[in-house]
């Protein structure tokens, strides 16, 4: 009896142990100016530093030959959260998205609605959440998408995204890709 008291005591003590090491985890997690795309409930971050990130975004575009695909919206807003879902879920999309442009999730809502981020690439919070402003490698806006043209019903029309998504990328605007036009 007194020895299975003492395992039991150890294995007590190594879940509250491991327990608390997770939790340090996930708030470690929840602090980090990064975001999971994937997880919808968390996709913006109304503390990110908006103007350095998308700097950074568009170096990494640059580097790797695509574009970028700011994201405007919040987590309060059930379509940013929907079209996030229903582009990452799907492969076809997803693997769309992945080949021509890097993401970025750009914050709007009462704690910072980066004003001065909307402003430069012109006002396209007129459009409603969410809406899309695609950067070219130097960080050039080269168009914004109103996300109503999108959708379909209740949800997004795939068709739609994915000719949203191929009309934008870089082999499209490439001029050496229509010299026999």
């Amino acid at each position: 009896m007194k020895k299975n008291l003492s395992v039991l005591f150890i294995l007590s003590i190594s879940f509250f142990a491991v327990s608390k090491a997770v939790a340090q985890t996930n708030v470690a997690l929840l602090n980090t100016t990064t975001t999971n795309h994937t997880d919808s409930a968390k996709l913006y971050n109304p503390n990110a530093n908006a103007k350095e990130e998308i700097k950074a975004a568009v170096a990494k575009a640059k580097q790797r030959g695509k574009h970028v695909l700011i994201q405007a919206g919040g987590n309060w807003c059930s379509w940013c959260l929907k079209f996030n879902k229903f582009t990452t879920e799907d492969f076809q999309m997803d693997s769309a998205i992945k080949a021509n442009y890097i993401v970025y999730h750009l914050n709007y809502s009462p704690e910072n609605k980066n004003k001065e981020i909307f402003e430069k690439y012109g006002f396209a919070q007129r459009f409603g959440f969410p809406v899309f402003i695609i950067l070219d490698g130097d960080g050039n806006k080269i168009h914004t998408q109103n996300s109503e043209y999108l959708e379909e019903g209740k949800g997004y029309n795939k068709k739609k995204i994915l000719n949203f998504l191929n009309d934008w990328t870089p082999a499209a605007l490439n001029p050496q890709n229509y010299k026999n036009f």
